[in-house]
């Protein structure tokens, strides 16, 4: 989220500054060239000006010798005034072929200057007279040519270029009233996908904090990413471990219920059973007694032995007893149980079966704090469990392993029996859940009550070749004792 944010403030950033760059460089521009087009049209003024007082000059030479006739003083002072509007000319800054145009005007002007002065003191010689006037007049009519062509040129190229800086400035403006109308819109959009970034995360996040609320501890957040993904991940393994609190919670809680429950079944059910068992054992031993029924008598007294083992494993998943700790080597509790599960009937290499067994047992395994007693009891229900699942023989791979970063101990029994139904992995440590005929279903909720007094814990997946794996995980450096 925090990349987020900075790249959209660097973003609206650039952006902002772009858009004030251009439009100081759009005013800046278009007032410089402003003050240029003033400027031309400063001296195309000058340049009419110029006109106008060479056709002043030109209308003093006609009324000559009229009624309307100017005074000399007049003349003079038209002439004077024709000089200084075109040194005038002169002080803007032309390129060369204008220059040039001017410094002939100039150096015609002073003819016509010239002309002019031969006219007006010229009195005796009546034909000279009337040539100098013909010079003169021609020289003034050749001036107004050139400078109204002069002007006419000039005005078509200032035309020219004033529409073309109109138009500049017309693009520079719309340029700048869309960044006027973008800038606020981009901050409306910006602004509202960073609300969006804000908002959406959040309201999953509150809808899964009031799911958790509910009850749902099943519920997960999914999609987030960056800071909101952390939390997501965070809300996700908190959900997963109060699930797994109230789930071990819900079993302390069955415990106490089975143990109160096994109690006073024990004791409701333990003395009449065993007073029961004596009197069927009395009676099986007269000799009065058939055959067939004396047989009948023992398969009573089997199902009452059956229900005194049932009552002990019911009592030992409610009570089990208190481990004593002492210092314990995996390894070898691990290989003496084996060494005793191998003379158990189901490693018996009989009708053909053969369990091939396989250890991979890490001597560098530390040693630790446990019952000895309750691991061999929890490794022999393991092992036999797995030699049952492999009727027809297979391979029984028994493994160790430490690992360092969570400080466990880990000890792993794998088979390659029919591996255990999916949909019964989630059950096969519940109480009373057995796919056996004559099973109590105890065996493994007992082995897990054991495993969880050593501060440890136990899972089962199936193989990927087939059969099943339980994997127990013990802390390494123990329980107190």
């Amino acid at each position: 989220m925090k990349r987020i944010i900075i790249i959209s403030i660097t973003v609206f950033s650039l952006i902002f500054i772009i858009s004030i760059g251009y439009i100081i460089t759009s005013i800046e521009k278009s007032t410089s060239t402003l003050d240029k087009l003033i400027v031309l049209h400063q001296v195309e003024i000058l340049r009419e000006h110029l006109l106008i007082q060479i056709k002043r000059v030109q209308a003093d030479l006609n009324l000559k010798n009229t009624r309307y006739a100017r005074s000399v003083d007049t003349v003079v002072s038209d002439v004077a005034n024709l000089q200084n509007v075109a040194d005038t000319c002169f002080d803007c800054h032309h390129d060369e072929e204008v220059t040039q145009k001017l410094k002939g005007i100039s150096s015609q002007i002073e003819e016509y200057k010239n002309a002019l002065s031969r006219v007006f003191t010229i009195r005796a010689n009546v034909a000279r007279l009337d040539r100098e006037e013909d010079i003169a007049f021609g020289i003034g009519a050749e001036l107004i040519k050139q400078v109204d062509e002069m002007i006419a040129l000039t005005t078509s190229k200032l035309e020219k270029r004033t529409q073309a800086t109109l138009e500049k400035i017309t693009e520079a403006k719309a340029i700048l009233y869309f960044f006027l109308a973008f800038g606020p819109l981009l901050t409306i959009v910006l602004s509202y996908y960073l609300i969006s970034s804000f908002t959406k995360p959040i309201k999953k996040l509150m809808h899964a904090t009031t799911r958790l609320r509910e009850g749902d501890l099943d519920h997960r957040i999914e999609g987030l990413k960056d800071e909101f993904g952390e939390v997501a991940r965070s809300f996700n393994e908190m959900s997963g471990a109060l699930k797994e609190h109230f789930t071990k919670i819900q079993r302390v809680e069955q415990g106490i219920v089975l143990g109160e429950l096994a109690a006073g079944l024990a004791h409701e059910i333990k003395n009449p059973l065993t007073g029961v068992k004596g009197a069927i054992e009395l009676i099986s031993q007269e000799a009065s007694i058939a055959q067939e029924d004396r047989e009948m008598l023992l398969k009573a007294i089997e199902d009452v032995m059956r229900i005194e083992a049932l009552m002990k494993d019911l009592m030992n998943f409610a009570k089990p007893p208190k481990p004593q700790y002492t210092t314990a080597d995996i390894n070898s509790i691990l290989r003496a149980t084996v060494s005793f599960a191998l003379k158990h009937p189901s490693f018996s290499p009989g009708n053909g079966k053969t369990i091939t067994l396989v250890n991979h047992l890490d001597e560098n395994l530390p040693k630790t704090k446990a019952d000895p007693q309750q691991l061999r009891q929890i490794f022999l229900n393991l092992l036999l469990n797995a030699a049952e699942e492999m009727p027809g023989g297979g391979t029984l791979r028994l493994e160790t392993s430490y690992d360092a970063p969570s400080r466990q101990i880990q000890i792993r029994i794998s088979d390659t029996g029919k591996g255990i139904p999916e949909n019964f992995m989630d059950k096969i440590f519940q109480p009373f859940f057995t796919t056996k005929a004559k099973g109590t279903g105890l065996g493994l909720a007992i082995i897990r009550r054991l495993i969880e007094q050593h501060e440890g814990e136990i899972s089962v997946a199936n193989n990927v070749s087939g059969g099943a794996a339980f994997t127990i995980r013990l802390p390494a450096n123990g329980h107190a004792e």
